[in-house]
């Protein structure tokens, strides 16, 4: 065989063994948060641990938010690959205000930030 026919089989080899690394790769990138979570905000208010339940369908997220500082809660939000994003639609007696939480989930854990109208703070999460 030529040396150029030996260079288009390697390249060719090399291209199809990079293509299956990034499929598979991006397949184990997708996540299922379905299921209750505690979290653990860190925020001017203090620190807190709401109860959290999601159910997931592709990347529609819908859920529950249960918390001492706010108290019952519906979500809505979405799922991208590893990166999540969800809004907690929260009214505390009579005042109503969002919570907005993003970050990323690494299979039973999750990390991110959280926005509000009276400033921010951080989260963590754990699947229960």
């Amino acid at each position: 065989m030529t040396r150029i026919g030996m260079h288009i089989i390697s390249t060719t080899v090399a291209v199809l063994l990079c293509a299956g690394v990034s499929t598979s790769s991006a397949q184990s990138t997708k996540v299922d948060v379905t299921g209750a979570w505690t979290l653990t905000v860190q925020s001017d208010a203090g620190v807190s641990m709401p109860a959290v339940t999601f159910k997931q369908a592709g990347e529609k997220l819908t859920g529950h938010y249960s918390s001492m500082l706010v108290g019952e809660a519906e979500l809505t939000g979405s799922v991208k690959n590893q990166a999540i994003e969800f809004t907690v639609r929260a009214d505390v007696q009579g005042m109503k205000f969002d919570l907005k939480f993003e970050g990323t989930v690494e299979k039973d854990s999750m990390k991110g930030t959280l926005a509000t109208d009276f400033g921010g703070g951080t989260f963590t999460a754990k699947r229960n």
